[in-house]
């Protein structure tokens, strides 16, 4: 290992030793104690058999592992339209191997490309926490040995591990569906975006562009957070190795599912290889969940994400180690919006076979993790194919586009791409790997909004064609739940057409969607919570160094100092905004998380 990822690492594992502890103790406890199918009364067995005809028998004699399937699929979401017949075709395969499986539960899968920009936008973050509650409800009958996870896109994946993480004496697979077909590029569609916003074509034509570039199921192809989540879980083990860029109705995306439910059944307490999910997630997954992201130039939401799905294992993890790791961790993928390439084109050119064998190798990725797969990390170092029938995998060989992928030894940058940001507005994030070097600095005027709907009106009649930092705040978990502010892209991305210095300062989210214009996002505290971002005024200079990691308004220290805090308006209603009060007033800080449910539990 490199001495500085194996100094985050130890700097994790010294600070998480008490409540790593304290689960590690809770998993072993439900492990031995917790309800499970040979101690529930025969009623209670019979009311979970009810739904079975072909497996009643097999159940009914406890003879194999009965797995738990918690799935996030709806039709409305092109990523989760795949899993229609996932639990039929892994009820057959459980068969085949002794087992049987059953849904344990359905869990929201909202989409945030549908509510970008609108109110039920609100109510993303904390789809996380309600995925993880629902994940928890499905796994709470005490009737399975295992856990079969299926879900994709940027809530869901890290709240169905937060829920299962409660359940971490279970072993768990997550089961990827892979990347829709490529459509229109993706720089063709953020071009036709552009020109929207400029008033240069209709609707009818950016809606045309649109539908081309998400036209069939699967997940979108851009490296935002959906695909960020799956190169994760490959990092961490948690996959079947290589499943997770592999295109939906193909054989090979068939027998990689299948073999999923096979080897599921393997790593039970009854098979022969016990993996539980809470062993699997430790301090060094979590750390190459982390060097992967960086790695890969993947969404800025995981440093949200990780931080709770860490808590969840009992693992405390901050922004300082996301920005020592960023200092040390090599970028070696251009991937849309780091690239032109969409990540079918990252899949071709080697994919993360190659991403994990070239980290390995070089250092970066703790390779000694208790995989579901058998053995440690090596295997995710291999590709997955067909060969005659058969499922193998195989070395992913050189690079097949050096533009897209490159070995650690000649990499795109020296460094992850991330930064964090401090100074008296706070402490904030930044990913500079998309925005050119001449852009890491910026200091102009800064002009303040509640609301991003006011940066479109202002951008629109012309207030903004300046050098300009534009602020947004009241924002954040507290306020409204931390939406992202993708709408705010093309319009800031045509003022830096214009050569105007253009920035954001935020209190909440944009992603790995974005990319071009620097923006200093998940700013702490957060204004509700009496954050200095609440003290900018119009017209402050405001200066955004990401090259020396800091962010300040150039105002006199006494004069900032005595400056009231703005007060943020009521919480909005309607589109059941006023039903996820409970979950804004506890939510924590961005850095531990953002998460309401886990501050109330202690963890």
């Amino acid at each position: 290992m490199k001495a500085d990822i194996q100094a985050v690492t130890d700097r994790i594992i010294a600070r998480s030793r008490a409540s790593r502890g304290t689960y590690l103790d809770l998993i072993e406890r439900e492990r031995e104690r917790a309800v499970r199918r040979p101690a529930l009364g025969c009623a209670n067995l019979a009311h979970a058999y009810a739904g079975t005809e072909e497996d009643r028998e097999q159940l009914k004699a406890d003879a194999g592992m009965n797995i738990g399937i918690v799935t996030a699929y709806n039709d409305m979401l092109s990523a989760h339209a795949v899993y229609y017949r996932y639990p039929e075709l892994m009820k057959v395969w459980a068969r085949e191997v002794g087992a049987t499986a059953q849904v344990a539960g359905g869990v929201p899968a909202m989409c945030d490309g549908v509510t970008q920009g609108y109110p039920g936008m609100e109510l993303s973050l904390f789809s996380r926490d309600t995925i993880a509650l629902s994940t928890a409800v499905a796994l709470s009958h005490g009737t399975f040995e295992g856990a079969a996870l299926l879900g994709i896109c940027d809530k869901i994946v890290p709240g169905l591990l937060m829920g299962a993480l409660r359940f971490g004496h279970l072993p768990t697979i997550l089961i990827p569906g892979g990347p829709m077909p490529s459509g229109l590029p993706n720089k063709a569609k953020a071009a036709v975006r552009e020109r929207y916003a400029e008033g240069e074509c209709g609707r009818e034509e950016l809606l045309e562009a649109e539908i081309q570039a998400y036209h069939t199921k699967g997940t979108c192809t851009f490296y935002g957070t959906a695909n960020t989540n799956q190169m994760m879980m490959e990092v961490m083990g948690l996959h079947m190795p290589g499943a997770a860029f592999v295109n939906p109705g193909t054989k090979l995306r068939q027998e990689l599912t299948r073999a999923a439910v096979h080897r599921l059944a393997r790593i039970g307490v009854r098979g022969d290889d016990y993996r539980p999910l809470g062993h699997c997630v430790d301090e060094k997954a979590i750390v190459n969940a982390a060097v992967g992201l960086l790695a890969t130039g993947g969404s800025t939401n995981h440093l949200l994400h990780l931080p709770a799905i860490a808590r969840a294992a009992g693992i405390i993890i901050d922004w300082e180690d996301m920005d020592r790791l960023s200092a040390v961790v090599p970028l070696i993928a251009r991937v849309y919006p780091n690239g032109s390439a969409d990540v079918n084109g990252f899949e071709a050119a080697g994919g993360m076979p190659f991403v994990v064998r070239e980290l390995l190798d070089g250092g970066y990725l703790h390779r000694d993790l208790l995989t579901i797969a058998g053995g440690d990390l090596t295997a995710f170092g291999e590709k997955p194919v067909i060969e005659g029938d058969v499922l193998t995998w195989t070395d992913p060989g050189p690079s097949g586009d050096e533009t897209i992928l490159r070995p650690v030894a000649n990499p795109f940058s020296p460094d992850g791409g991330m930064r964090i940001l401090q100074g008296n507005i706070g402490r904030a994030c930044i990913k500079v790997s998309a925005v050119e070097r001449e852009r890491w600095v910026i200091e102009a005027p800064a002009r303040v909004f509640a609301d991003q709907l006011d940066v479109l009106e202002a951008f629109k009649a012309g207030e903004l064609e300046r050098d300009v930092v534009v602020v947004v705040r009241f924002q954040g978990p507290r306020a409204n739940g931390m939406p992202e502010l993708h709408k705010l892209t093309p319009p800031l991305g045509v003022l830096q057409n214009r050569g105007f210095k253009v920035a954001l300062v935020t209190d909440g989210r944009m992603s790995g969607a974005s990319g071009k214009v620097p923006c200093a996002i998940h700013c702490s505290p957060e204004a509700l919570g009496n954050g200095p971002i609440g003290k900018i005024r119009d017209g402050d200079m405001i200066r955004l160094d990401a090259v020396n990691g800091t962010l300040d308004a150039l105002v006199d220290p006494a004069e900032w100092e005595a400056r009231p805090l703005a007060q943020g308006g009521d919480a909005a209603t309607g589109m059941g905004r006023e039903l996820f009060a409970l979950f804004r007033h506890d939510a924590d800080e961005a850095e531990r998380g953002a998460s309401a449910i886990l501050a109330a539990a202690g963890l």
